[in-house]
């Protein structure tokens, strides 16, 4: 019996150690600090495994529909771009500000289509994902994810075009009626002296 009184006994001194250490204040939960190695290493490995544990049960569709994509285009310009980029853009400040860093899915492939319907539908605990699917249908998701496979080989023109083909920011249902997209005005393209320029001029009250 005294190596599980043993083991009871470190459990408790763990606990406390714990508790100790989170009622000091130590850790900074400041999101320009980052996390310990360690931490990372965890916290990537859950969800990871989290995610491929849902999708798994996730029935991919068929992307052949271009309408699909021009409605993810509308969707991904007005929800998703001012953290994740669009064509020819480096940063912006929501992106620069959020830790964990949003991958720029302009230079990521989207090749796991039933993890990324998993991840817009649900979100992500403690990274800025939303989960989406409070307030978009299924049919809308599939079109973020349909727009997504598509994005990395993407012109900033093609973008562009797209999204003024997309008929604006839909989720379907009650939020049917279109919305104008903006996140394409607001943040615009390197290329097209957007990003640059907005880091030269004054600072501006948020």
């Amino acid at each position: 019996m005294k190596p599980i009184f043993w083991l009871l006994g470190l459990l408790a001194l763990l606990a406390v150690g714990a508790a100790a250490f989170i009622g000091s204040g130590a850790y900074n939960i400041a999101a320009d600090e980052p996390h310990w190695p360690l931490t990372t290493r965890i916290m990537e490995a859950a969800r990871n495994r989290s995610i491929a544990a849902r999708a798994s049960a996730v029935v991919v569709p068929a992307f052949d529909d271009d309408s699909l994509i021009r409605q993810g285009a509308g969707n991904y310009d007005a929800m998703c771009a001012g953290c994740h980029l669009q064509p020819g853009a480096e940063r912006s400040e929501m992106s620069a500000g959020l830790y964990p860093a949003p991958p720029n899915l302009t230079r990521q492939r989207t090749d796991d289509a039933a993890r990324a319907f998993w991840v817009i539908k649900h979100g992500i605990k403690m990274s800025g994902m939303p989960a989406w699917g409070r307030s978009m249908e299924d049919e809308h998701v599939w079109g973020m994810v349909a727009f997504l496979r598509q994005l990395p080989e993407m012109s900033p023109e093609r973008y562009r075009e797209l999204v003024a083909a997309s008929g604006g920011h839909q989720h379907g249902g009650a939020d049917a009626a279109p919305q104008e997209s903006t996140a394409a005005t607001e943040m615009a393209p390197a290329e097209d002296a957007g990003i640059e320029d907005h880091a030269k001029a004054p600072p501006h009250e948020h």
